[in-house]
């Protein structure tokens, strides 16, 4: 067993490398959206700095969260790599120690991070994306706040009313889970499916059995155009139905992702997007252990040795190819050519048993 004293040393370089690195990245990628929204919005009035900036630093915190994976693999490295070349680790093997007792305290500072990840920061990220939606529509309105775009003409779904009419709703953005849409245009049919309206308005508000209709102006094949301040659309649409036509899954918190498999499964609908979500936040912790165990399998050869650079290419590739993998099983998922569970899980057992297979080579022979 390694020292606790000694475990305490290593466990903290690890955390302090990874954080300094994820605390980079945030600072980068919080100051590149800065600048992209400030350009966006140069040529709004009187529209602040500090208001951007809010709505910058409320967008950078759900970016961030697909990159823990690569700060845990480039501070596990750095952190190694320091060891090594300040001759730590030579006095850590001189006293008998293996690599794998180097290798422990980050492991479990690697699992910790990953279950704050899951359980804190992804809520909060969640919570600060819908604040950051509703700021971009103060400053932007409706037609430029879709963040959400599902494809190039936004979102679409149908509908029945219960006397038997149809439509058909587009909107360019979604707010509050999909109950409050941007920018609608909606179409509407008879009993007998014959086109009857059209309804163009600013926004349209889901309430208990009607879509209620902002500023709209209604296109009919009988009668003159008319604009209404405030319409009611008769809908049969659940809260749960909307949820899944309209929002994303990466906007939901871990913490709501069962309850919004359950309701979905409920109303009869596909939950296979909430599901793959909700395991990859499962996975989360176990993907930043196996980063460790590969960046460790790179980056514990002495310095005097030779071919550092090559073993931090090595790394970096091995972590590029685990994110493309990740990204292939995930897209295999959406498309159900793949369970959720197998295209959470396997980007997190190919990674870890790589690293685990290279160190027992490199330590064990």
């Amino acid at each position: 067993m390694i020292p606790l004293t000694l475990g305490f040393y290593f466990g903290r370089r690890f955390l302090g490398a990874a954080l300094a690195v994820f605390a980079s990245i945030f600072a980068l990628v919080a100051l590149i959206d800065y600048i992209e929204l400030m350009r966006r919005a140069s040529d709004i009035p009187n529209v602040s700095p500090w208001l951007v900036l809010r709505t910058s630093f409320y967008r950078v915190p759900q970016v961030t969260e697909r990159v823990m994976s690569f700060a845990a693999l480039v501070g596990a490295m750095a952190c190694y790599l320091n060891l090594s070349r300040r001759l730590e680790l030579v006095v850590a093997r001189a006293a008998g120690m293996s690599a794998w007792q180097f290798v422990a305290p980050a492991v479990v500072v690697a699992l910790g991070l990953g279950i704050v990840a899951t359980t804190v920061y992804n809520p909060i990220s969640a919570a600060l994306r819908e604040r950051s939606k509703r700021l971009e529509a103060e400053m932007f309105g409706a037609e430029s706040s879709g963040v959400q775009q599902a494809t190039s003409g936004g979102f679409w779904v149908r509908q029945r009313s219960s006397d038997g009419h149809q439509a058909i709703i587009n909107a360019s953005s979604s707010q509050e889970q999909g109950a409050l849409l941007g920018d609608v245009t909606i179409y509407t049919f008879d009993t007998a499916g014959r086109f009857d309206e059209r309804i163009e308005a600013k926004s349209a508000e889901l309430q208990p059995g009607a879509w209620r209709i902002a500023d709209a102006r209604i296109y009919s094949v009988s009668a003159p155009p008319r604009e209404e301040a405030s319409y009611l659309l008769s809908t049969n649409l659940s809260v749960e139905q909307v949820r899944e036509s309209f929002a994303t899954p990466e906007t939901v918190s871990f913490w709501q992702l069962s309850s919004y498999i359950d309701l979905a499964e409920q109303a009869g609908l596909g939950a296979a997007a909430y599901r793959l979500q909700y395991h990859l936040l499962l996975a989360r912790p176990f993907l930043l252990v196996a980063m460790v165990i590969l960046a460790a399998s790179v980056s514990l050869r002495f310095f005097r040795f030779g071919g550092v650079q090559q073993m931090v290419l090595s790394g970096v590739g091995a972590g590029f190819l685990l994110y493309v993998l990740s990204k292939v099983t995930e897209d295999m998922s959406k498309a159900e050519l793949m369970p959720p569970m197998a295209a959470a899980w396997l980007p997190v057992l190919v990674g870890g048993l790589t690293g685990f297979v290279v160190m027992l080579h490199q330590e064990d022979g």
